[in-house]
This record gives structure tokens, C-alpha cells and sequence, in this order.
């Protein structure tokens, strides 16, 4: 037909079948098919025991603690999605019935920024609340007058931003913290009355009040609320103790604090515990302590809140975990003083905002997209690098590191000679306890976990040089090559965690401090939750990647099978994923602390009692439906906008 004979067609048809062919692998698979396939086969090799054949669907009748833990994690997720209002009438319902009072002044331009905003949950600001209780038990004036003045004297580790007509007047001993607060401040400043802000500068929290001092505070509070029928819709002008230009004036009281470097923090930290804790009761005993926060089938955590309360763990991890053994500076004080900080453990009484390292966008900790590869095609391992921080190291008690005992128990050599608990199948779908379960092997495959550095030793890190072999240095990016990203505290926070979330890969996370995103996070829905003495990792690990095989399932007797859960650890990376681009976005940040320093503002305010916004919502109505019409509008009017 075009001069080619039989043959030669027969070729050309090959030949196109080849490319097109070629083409579609690679239009699947991305460029580089050597790569993905040597991934495949690290993840897929069939003569490794030490999991079974990947699931492409969830496992039916499976009766696997971790199973339920999930179930339980979407009921809680499905209620929270429900209680969602809608409208600003409904918001304001809602907080009426929920805290006694009305909303603050501002709280409609705050409404109007969170919707401009796309805010999700426009009710789930309960952390604020908590924070600022006790709060209504002390003057306003004496609020206002330590809040201008605990930032004069360097030493005190706090900084103090000014906020005078609408505008950020001037910073007192600022450090980038408070360089970044500034930044996100900017962003609403205009809504704002003046006050004074006291932010800790320093990494760990600062305010313990005892426990009865506390229930006296909370107590006042309680009685202090009310639905008043005549309100002030607008804050108090020409009140005393704010910060002045050449300000002379002394603070009102002296915020006591205290210096205790090297002090095991639990002697101070009980002292917020009530009486009939586990921290304070020397009857109550571990086991019925642990049942509080934790099953004893595989150990999983299935309260987190509880997991990292101090006054429920504190004695079995106060020698487990750097701030709680070995802090490397405690300034503290136990008066109720208005301290912003950006994490606490849960007998703190700092004022939570959201960490200034989410909102800095250091590369360090931002999340990269590069290495992020779909979930079939990252590692089948648990990642951690880091340095040993944590706490004061010495030759005497680096073992009581949380960091340091993370990086041992997932050492193949040093664990060559220990078994550890997990789970194994007893029959189709049903898990018991296994007790001698050696991880040595499991480790050295499934686990890349070490230090880069040694720092904060006295006197210095020489006692390292004989126990580690240093790793190299990896971005946070190149960790998500991984599917396992196991994050743990440093000095305190982990600045990682919103970008652990934010990637394709699963979050587990062990903690004992508090941030101000907790109430939005479902463990066993958006991360795992890991316990801080580690019992469970590697049941965790094993219910995930998968142990043995079919053929030696049976009990405990026997070597251990646990069917993979691929799926399963998947799922909750995706939700973690989907979760935070929705609920820890930049935007949250700014959302969360524009709310935050208007309810600040009715605690400093004399008239804190009668101001507040009394309206029944109508005009907030009014401006949701045109804004509503008019987006309607727009989106049908220019379809491809």
C-alpha cells in the first residue's frame, strides 16, 4: 500500500508496539524504571521471611487490637466532623452553652477572618479556654502589669511585644521567637486592643502552679460565669499597668522565679498532681495506672492525652526521659504568671500558641515534597536522625535518654541478645501476647535509626566515642523516602511533626509535651501513638510491615507470624496527610492566635465581667448569606476559576 513490503510491515508493526509499549511503563511507573524496580524489589523480595505478601485490601475478621483502636479513632473523628457549626448564630449558641458567657468583643471580625480563611472546625478552640481559666481568678491589673514588666530583666528568659492603637508599638528583649510571633501577629493586629504579651523565650515551660492553688483559681472562674443580659460590646479604654514609654513603674508582684538545672522535674511536677494520683499516691500501683492510657494486648496506646500526662506516667518514665531526668535549665515559678509558650507538659500553665518553627518556614523543618515518593514505592522501615539533645548528658546517665534509648533498642547489635514483646497470630484474624520475640534481624531490615552528632555533655562528649557510630547527616525531606517516621522530643517539642503529617508517610509519635493543635489530631486516625518507655514499638512495627510466616502461626510456643497491614498503615498516612493540609495550614496558625489574644484580652480587661458580644447573629447571618450568593454566583458565572 505505501510501498513496504509484508515483512518490513510486520517490523514497523513491532517496532511501534514496542514504543508504545515503552512509553506506557514509563508514563506509569515515572522515568526512572531501573529505580522503581530495584525499590520493588527491596520491598517485595520473596524469599524475605521477615514479612508476608503485601495486602492490597484491608483484612477482613481481623481481630487485631490496632483494628479496633482505628474503629474507635473514625467514631471519634465522625462525632467531631458532626459538631461542626455552621453559621455564626450557631457559633455563638455554641459558645454560650459551652463556657458561660458571651463571646469576647472582636469575636465577629475574628469569625470573619477564620471563614475568609477556610477555618474547618470553626468551634475547636477549647485549648484556649483551658489555658485562660484560671486566669479569672487573679486582677486584671495584675495580669497587665506582670505581661508588660517580666520581659525587662534579660535574664528571666522572656520576651514582651507591645501592642498599642492597632499596631505592634515595641518588642522587649525579643529573640526570633518573638521575631516570628511578630509575623503572624501582623496579620490581625488592626482588631486588637492594646495589651501586653509575655512570650518564654527559652525551650522549656515555665509556670507550675500547685494543685490546690490551682483548684482555688479554677473554682473562682466557675463562679465568675454568666450570661450577662446588658454587655459592653467593646474593650475598656485608659486602663492602668500597661507598659509606658520610660516606664518606671514596678510590677505588682514578683513572679518568684526559680533556677533548678540538673533537678529531676517530677519533684516539681507532682506538686500539680492531685492528691490521689499516681504521681502522689504511693499505693497506687503501676498496673492500674497503665489501664488508664493502655491495653495490655501488644501494649498500644489507646488515650494519647493520657499517655503523656506526668501525673499518670511520671514515675515509670522519670528516669526514662531527658527533661524529666536530667533538664538542661528548669526556670520556673509556681504563681500563675501569663507566659506564652509554645508547648507544656500537662502540670503546666503557660499560655499554648502555635510553635513559631511551624510558621518560620525554616527549610530545616519544612516540608519538602522531593522525596516523597507514593506509599508502594518508599522503604518498608522505620526512619529517626537526630542529635542528643534532650537533656544534660554525662558518662553516668546518657542511658536514661529518650532519645539514647531509642537509638539502642533499635541497634541490631546491641539488642542481639534481647527479646521483646509482641503480638502474634494465634488463629485466622485473632492476636495474642508474645513474649520472646528476638528483634535483632527485624531491626537491622526494618529500622534506620541513629545520631549524627553528640551535643549538651558534660564535660564534655568523649564517653560517645566508643558507643556510636555516627550517621550521616539527612534532611527531614530525604527521611520521607521512608514509610515509618517515628518522631520523639528533643529539649522539648518536635518541630518535625507538622511536616511528618503533611507527608505521604506514617506518623508515629511519642511525647510528654502539649502544642496547641492536640485537640485536632485523632491518634489511630492521623498518626500512631507510641508509648514513652517504647514497650510496643515493635509490636507497632511488625503489625505493619508483617513477621514470619502462615505456616508457623499458633500461639506462643511457636515462631511469631503477623500478617502485614500495609493497607492499614497506608490509610492512616493518607488521613494524616489529608488532615493536616486542612487543619495545620499557615493559615491555622494565624486563625488559632488571632482567637487567642481576644479572649487574652477579656482576661486583662477591668470590665471583663460585662464586655462581650450579646447580639443574637442576625448581621452575621446576613453577611454569611450575601457572601454565600456571591460565591455561588461567581463560581457559575466563571465555571473555570
Amino acid at each position: 500500500m505505501f510501498g513496504f513490503g509484508r515483512g518490513k510491515r510486520r517490523f514497523l508493526c513491532l517496532g511501534l508496539t514496542l514504543a508504545l509499549l515503552t512509553y506506557a511503563i514509563n508514563s506509569f511507573y515515572g522515568g526512572d524504571i531501573r529505580k522503581k524496580i530495584a525499590r520493588f524489589r527491596q520491598n517485595h523480595d520473596p524469599s524475605d521471611q521477615v514479612h508476608s505478601t503485601p495486602a492490597k485490601h484491608a483484612i477482613i475478621n481481623d481481630e487485631h487490637p490496632i483494628r479496633g483502636l482505628m474503629e474507635e479513632a473514625d467514631k471519634a473523628w465522625v462525632a467531631y466532623e458532626r459538631s461542626k457549626s455552621t453559621t455564626f448564630r450557631e457559633t455563638v449558641s455554641k459558645y454560650r452553652n459551652k463556657f458561660g458567657r458571651h463571646p469576647p468583643p472582636g469575636f465577629r471580625d475574628w469569625y470573619r477572618f477564620a471563614r475568609a480563611r477556610n477555618v474547618h472546625h470553626i468551634d475547636d478552640f477549647g485549648q484556649i479556654m483551658d489555658d485562660l481559666r484560671p486566669f479569672w481568678g487573679v486582677e486584671p491589673a495584675t495580669i497587665r502589669s506582670l505581661a508588660a514588666r517580666m520581659s525587662e530583666n534579660e535574664s528571666s528568659g522572656v520576651s514582651g511585644m507591645h501592642i498599642r492603637d492597632g499596631k505592634i508599638w515595641k518588642l522587649t528583649n525579643p529573640n526570633w521567637r518573638m521575631e516570628t510571633f511578630v509575623k503572624q501577629v501582623e496579620q490581625f493586629v488592626e482588631y486588637l486592643p492594646d495589651m501586653d504579651i509575655a512570650m518564654n523565650r527559652l525551650d522549656q515551660p515555665r509556670v507550675v502552679v500547685p494543685w490546690d492553688d490551682m483548684q482555688a483559681l479554677l473554682k473562682k472562674e466557675e463562679e465568675s460565669r454568666h450570661i450577662a443580659q446588658e454587655t459592653l460590646p467593646i474593650w475598656t479604654m485608659n486602663m492602668t499597668a500597661f507598659l509606658k514609654e520610660n516606664d518606671t513603674e514596678p510590677m505588682v508582684i514578683d513572679p518568684q522565679w526559680f533556677s533548678a538545672p540538673g533537678q529531676q522535674y517530677m519533684l516539681i511536677a507532682k506538686e500539680a498532681c492531685p492528691p490521689q494520683s499516681h504521681a502522689r499516691n504511693k499505693s497506687s500501683s503501676l498496673a492500674s495506672a497503665e489501664s488508664l492510657y493502655k491495653v495490655s494486648e501488644g501494649g498500644f496506646v489507646t488515650n494519647f492525652n493520657r499517655s503523656s500526662d506526668l501525673c499518670t506516667v511520671g514515675p515509670e518514665i522519670q528516669d526514662k526521659h531527658g527533661f524529666l531526668f536530667a533538664p538542661s535549665s528548669i526556670l520556673a515559678s509556681r504563681q500563675l504568671l501569663p507566659i506564652f509558650g509554645e508547648c507544656k507538659v500537662n502540670v503546666n500553665n503557660d499560655i499554648l500558641f502555635p510553635a513559631n518553627m511551624y510558621y518560620a518556614n525554616d527549610e530545616r523543618y519544612r516540608y519538602n515534597s522531593t522525596y516523597d515518593y507514593d506509599w508502594n514505592d518508599k522503604d518498608d522501615n522505620m526512619i529517626w536522625r537526630g542529635v542528643t539533645s534532650g537533656g544534660t548528658n554525662t558518662a553516668d546517665n546518657w542511658k536514661n535518654m529518650h532519645r539514647q534509648r531509642l537509638v539502642l533498642m533499635t541497634n541490631n547489635t546491641v539488642i542481639a541478645n534481647e527479646n521483646v514483646r509482641i503480638m502474634t497470630q494465634k488463629s485466622q484474624g485473632r492476636y495474642v501476647n508474645f513474649d520472646s520475640f528476638w528483634p535483632s534481624a527485624f531491626a537491622k531490615k526494618h529500622t534506620d535509626v541513629g545520631f549524627t552528632e553528640a551535643i549538651a555533655c558534660v564535660p564534655d562528649c568523649s564517653f560517645y566515642d566508643d558507643v556510636w557510630t555516627y550517621k550521616n547527616m539527612t534532611t527531614l525531606g530525604e527521611q520521607f523516602i521512608s514509610k515509618y517516621l517515628v518522631d520523639v522530643d528533643g529539649h522539648s517539642f518536635s518541630g518535625r511533626w507538622h511536616a511528618f503529617l503533611q507527608s505521604k508517610s506514617l506518623g508515629i509519635k511519642s511525647t510528654i509535651f502539649r502544642e496547641w493543635h492536640d485537640s485536632r489530631l485523632f491518634a489511630w486516625r492521623h498518626f500512631v501513638p507510641l508509648d514513652n518507655k517504647f514497650d510496643e514499638l515493635y509490636s507497632i512495627l511488625t503489625y505493619f510491615i508483617g513477621l514470619g510466616s502462615p505456616v508457623n502461626a499458633g500461639g506462643r510456643t511457636k515462631v511469631p507470624y503477623v500478617q502485614r497491614h500495609d493497607f492499614e498503615g497506608r490509610k492512616i498516612g493518607r488521613q494524616g496527610r489529608e488532615w493536616a493540609s486542612q487543619a495545620l495550614r499557615r493559615e491555622d496558625l494565624e486563625i488559632y492566635t488571632f482567637r487567642l489574644l481576644i479572649e487574652y484580652a477579656r482576661i486583662i480587661d477591668d470590665n471583663r465581667d460585662r464586655i462581650g458580644y450579646s447580639g443574637d447573629g442576625s448581621e452575621m447571618d446576613l453577611y454569611d448569606k450575601q457572601r454565600l450568593t456571591h460565591e455561588v454566583f461567581y463560581s457559575e458565572a466563571f465555571p473555570s476559576q
